[in-house]
């Protein structure tokens, strides 16, 4: 898994690229608390190159919007596959995430 950071206006996009899984969600995790630490509370997350996720990935992504919504921030997720956005349906986590089509959606009103 890669991750890039691309900052914009008052967030920080992440553009995750490969499977976000057991192995590599640590990795993601870590990227999340620092942004966080530094301040960065609105964060979004591309997923148009996620191949695979399952429940770490989640996990993580859980923890980032625990992360964000305590600090008066925003979570965005946006371009999920349709295996992947199966995933946050199924365990409803599609009603607590905010999950866009594209980029310039989820920037609106950030």
């Amino acid at each position: 898994m890669e991750i890039a950071v691309d900052k914009r206006q008052n967030c920080a996009i992440l553009k995750i690229k490969g499977d976000v899984d057991l192995y590599s969600s640590p990795q993601a995790r870590s990227q999340i608390i620092a942004l966080v630490n530094n301040k960065q509370f609105n964060l979004l997350v591309d997923f148009t190159d996620v191949t695979y996720m399952d429940s770490s990935g989640v996990a993580t992504l859980v923890e980032a919007l625990q992360l964000t919504n305590k600090n008066k921030g925003k979570l965005r997720l946006y371009k999920l596959r349709q295996a992947i956005r199966d995933v946050f349906e199924l365990s409803r986590l599609d009603k607590v995430f905010d999950i866009y089509e594209d980029e310039q959606s989820a920037l609106h009103g950030i």
